[in-house]
């Protein structure tokens, strides 16, 4: 087991000091790998009948029809690209297991000519995750049930943190050459305190922690030789054109990501704005989530922006369930119970498979079908 490097070591910026295979990818690497790829348009994926990423995928609650059936609906209006949350829980419980079932649903997905985004750690919603059994979804609320990883104690104790490096390098490794594999996601918004949904659950020292393990996990990641990209998406600052206007958490995110993620749900001006700043960097963009429609994030005013500027365009989510992400943010503190809001927030699809509009998939079938085929047609040359 590799070393765990000493703190002050890991807020240095430089690379020189890690070993050769933590190395981030050149700028020609990453260029020559997106050249390769479609358009990516897809969704973050969660089945309807799972309230987070641990009953999506514990032996006992993992469904394979219903995430079939579900990918089947995404296939059929030309999504190609589907970003999923794991959980390091999953690996310390069975990691045989685990391994089966993710090998399973990477069957499902290529079955639909879906290839995956993973995302190893989430720093969103509940710090207190369990095994076993997931509550109910609370009445009327966004993502009541979802989990961090790693939750609040494990983060608060380094003595777990070995644990949190075989799950990241057992999991990477096992896939690293796996071609149903798109990316790793090594951490989502790792700088988020859930304010106020759980602030007062979180370490008081929260970020300061992530600081300091957030390079280790690109490490860990990078040691297992994968032969696809490491990313974790930027979401927060006004401005993102220098590593110089980001804080220390984003400032990592930028400069470990071999291609460049991000998060905007914002209408297209600050869409447009947001891709201007990354483009600086020279490397493949890839906005890993978007799409609120009272906020003007739709996908008739951002996907054209995405193509223009070959920016993958992944949307949050696929099929309304127990996740209730159709419902707002502000349901934290004004739960839709007696009333429903005038517009759906997030998703596509209703939870048997009608869409919930069907000018929308009219609409994502006919800008990616044209995508597609000109991909194709180059492909063949």
């Amino acid at each position: 087991m590799r070393k765990i490097l000493p703190a002050f070591l890991l807020l240095l910026s430089s690379t020189s000091l890690l070993p050769a295979q933590s190395v981030r990818w050149t700028e020609q690497r990453t260029k020559d790998w997106y050249a390769r790829e479609p358009w990516l348009v897809g969704s973050n994926y969660i089945p309807a009948t799972a309230i987070n990423e641990l009953e999506m995928w514990q032996a006992d609650t993992f469904d394979p029809q219903r995430i079939d059936l579900e990918l089947g609906w995404a296939q059929s209006i030309g999504l190609n690209t589907m970003r999923v949350f794991l959980h390091d829980l999953l690996w310390q419980q069975d990691p045989a297991g685990f391994r089966k079932r993710i090998d399973v649903f990477l069957a499902i997905a290529a079955k639909h000519r879906i290839r995956i985004i993973f995302v190893l750690f989430d720093s969103c919603w509940d710090p207190n995750p369990h095994l076993g059994p997931q509550r109910s979804p609370r009445p009327g609320v966004h993502n009541s049930g979802w989990v961090q990883s790693p939750g609040a104690a494990v983060l608060s104790d380094p003595k777990q943190y070995p644990r949190l490096q075989d799950y990241v390098s057992g999991v990477v490794a096992a896939f690293s050459k796996d071609p149903r594999v798109l990316a790793w996601d090594v951490w989502n918004e790792p700088s988020n305190t859930n304010d106020p949904a759980y602030a007062s659950q979180e370490p008081p020292r929260k970020k300061e922690l992530v600081v300091a393990l957030l390079p280790q996990v690109f490490a860990w990641a990078r040691e297992a030789g994968p032969s696809q990209p490491l990313t974790s998406g930027l979401w927060e600052g006004a401005d993102w054109s220098s590593p110089q206007k980001l804080d220390a958490i984003a400032r990592l995110q930028l400069e470990q990501s071999d291609v460049l993620s991000f998060h905007n749900y914002d209408a297209p001006a600050e869409f447009r704005k947001r891709v201007a700043s990354l483009q600086v960097y020279g490397r493949p963009i890839l906005c890993t989530e978007f799409m609120a429609r009272p906020r003007g994030s739709t996908f008739a005013a951002i996907l054209p922006i995405a193509k223009e500027n070959k920016v993958a365009a992944i949307n949050w989510g696929l099929v309304a369930g127990k996740t209730q992400t159709w419902l707002p943010w502000d349901s934290w503190t004004n739960p839709y119970v007696t009333r429903q809001p005038n517009e759906w927030f997030h998703e596509i699809f209703r939870t048997d498979g009608q869409p919930y509009r069907q000018s929308e998939v009219d609409f994502i079938r006919q800008i990616t079908a044209a995508t597609a085929n000109a991909h194709a047609s180059a492909a063949a040359r």
